[in-house]
């Protein structure tokens, strides 16, 4: 499978950018003491993941993204990698996200304006 993707892309896609499950370009990558929010965008979406720094027993942890003037996304429970993705529609709009993994966070502020 590798090298199939090596051959079709002439790179390799590690693991974590894999797993992530978002559409589009990462954009903002917040990294803290236990893991990184990732926050990707696309023409008329926006994503974010919650990514643990050690994967290993199933810990708290929570993604939220939010457009500006709209409801927040939140994705959060006892995961052992990832919690997310979240997607919200951001055509022409701003949009925040923060991140939980085991009590530490992270978050971007407005970003993508």
């Amino acid at each position: 499978m590798t090298a199939l993707a090596l051959m079709l892309t002439g790179t390799v896609t590690g693991r974590a950018d894999a797993a992530t499950s978002c559409a589009g370009r990462l954009a903002k990558t917040v990294p803290f003491k236990t893991g990184e929010l990732r926050v990707y965008k696309s023409r008329a979406y926006a994503c974010a993941v919650a990514i643990a720094k050690k994967p290993g027993p199933k810990r708290v942890m929570s993604v939220m993204i939010q457009p500006r003037g709209g409801r927040p996304v939140v994705d959060s429970g006892r995961y052992a990698r990832q919690a997310g993705p979240v997607t919200v529609h951001a055509l022409n709009r701003c949009v925040r996200a923060s991140a939980l993994v085991a009590g530490t966070s992270g978050s971007t502020g407005w970003i993508l304006c």
